[in-house]
């Protein structure tokens, strides 16, 4: 009855492939193959899976048919979280999504999933990720206020909706959380935000995250123990396409 958790599989056998890195990037190639060989071998029926958002390329679920069989061939209990290029993805029909792919997939948005006797929480979040001006020693001159207020409205907009979420699962009798992101919950400028602060306001033990690639955004945010919470990058490409034991023997 183990946890895991993987982000950013950006499957594509029914879409373009237009993505540079994954057109050009060594540990992209044949990775579909290299995650179901590994998935394989850690996952089993028992467990439940986490996907951490960017799940297809696929523009509708006509393009995202593969991708899901996919997905719904991997062992164990799948539970799919928003990501920013799932474009099939919308979140006022959610229930829609569940009622064609359940149970082989779910697909988690404004409410929650059990997992022994936590309550898994999940949205895609948001980060205002820039862009920022800088002088030549990295000193931080300003910033771009419109997309920054555009990205405060994001934030609230994601933090309301985890917000009733929490609420759901304490109104039920839930009192251990686990909260999984698509953003990372911080930017590159942030030691706190609003999504830590929630994390601690309702004692959220685990805080999972996807969405940063490539060496050089892997630690663009927070991991490991932090004011009492564990963070975890769980970008596919950062994992090496081994999904990541979040909880279990």
């Amino acid at each position: 009855m183990s946890l895991f958790a993987i982000g950013d599989l950006h499957l594509h056998y029914q879409s373009t492939l237009k993505s540079f890195e994954q057109l050009h990037g060594k540990v992209w190639k044949n990775h579909e193959k290299i995650f179901l060989k590994s998935c394989t071998k850690v996952v089993t029926e028992n467990d439940t899976l986490v996907l951490v958002g960017d799940h297809s390329w696929g523009r509708n679920l006509s393009e995202c048919e593969k991708d899901f069989q996919y997905i719904a061939d991997l062992p164990g209990r799948k539970i799919l979280t928003r990501g920013n290029h799932d474009m099939f993805w919308d979140a006022r029909k959610t229930a829609r999504l569940n009622e064609q792919y359940q149970p082989d997939l779910t697909f988690l948005q404004d409410g929650y999933e059990s997992y022994l006797d936590y309550a898994i929480v999940a949205t895609k979040g948001f980060t205002f990720e820039g862009p920022f001006y800088l002088d030549y020693t990295g000193k931080i001159m300003g910033w771009d206020e419109e997309s920054e207020n555009h990205a405060k409205k994001l934030v609230e907009r994601e933090i309301k909706r985890l917000r009733q979420s929490f609420e759901k699962a304490k109104g039920d009798g839930y009192r251990k959380f686990i909260l999984f992101l698509h953003y990372p919950p911080t930017n590159i400028l942030e030691e706190r935000s609003r999504f830590t602060d929630l994390a601690e306001e309702y004692d959220v033990e685990h805080v999972i995250y996807a969405h940063c690639h490539g060496e050089s955004r892997f630690h663009d945010s927070i991991q490991g123990e932090f004011r009492g919470r564990t963070y975890h990058l769980v970008s596919g490409d950062y994992l090496r396409w081994i999904p990541l034991k979040v909880i279990g023997e």
